[in-house]
């Protein structure tokens, strides 16, 4: 099982997540390029607590998700799949995020041009990742 902890930029958010997926995914929705000016890129957690909580915001960014930030310095977080109940955490807020290994994009057809990610890995569209989320 994969510990990993992390933090905000701040440090006023801290966290501990259990069995860390280290594939992660960059996801490129409208809605990750909007939050953060280009794709998000997420590892999975089985679990995770946080430190700081009064400095925790949540926003429901959708009928299934939330996302999360510091309400200090604005460092994004996470990503809250709520069906699955299911945590992403940016994998720029972990204390190692050299340990992590980019596996796929989502959302490959809503990609912005400009930018593109080297590498042999998975690209799903919209529908496959939808289709593979709600377990389609």
């Amino acid at each position: 099982m994969q510990t990993h902890a992390g933090k905000c930029l701040c440090g006023a958010v801290q966290f501990s997540a259990t069995d860390v997926e280290i594939h992660h995914h960059a996801c490129h929705c409208s809605m990750c390029r909007r939050w953060g000016s280009g794709p998000m890129l997420a590892a999975a957690v089985a679990k995770v607590s946080f430190t700081g909580e009064d400095n925790l915001q949540r926003y429901r960014s959708s009928d299934w998700a939330e996302r999360g930030f510091c309400k200090r310095c604005g460092s994004h977080l996470f990503y809250f799949l709520a069906p699955a109940s299911q945590y992403f955490m940016s994998v720029g807020s972990f204390d190692d995020a050299g340990s992590f290994a980019l596996t796929r994009e989502i959302f490959v057809d809503h990609q912005a041009p400009g930018y593109s990610f080297a590498g042999e890995h998975e690209r799903w569209t919209e529908a496959e990742t939808l289709a593979h989320f709600s377990g389609g």
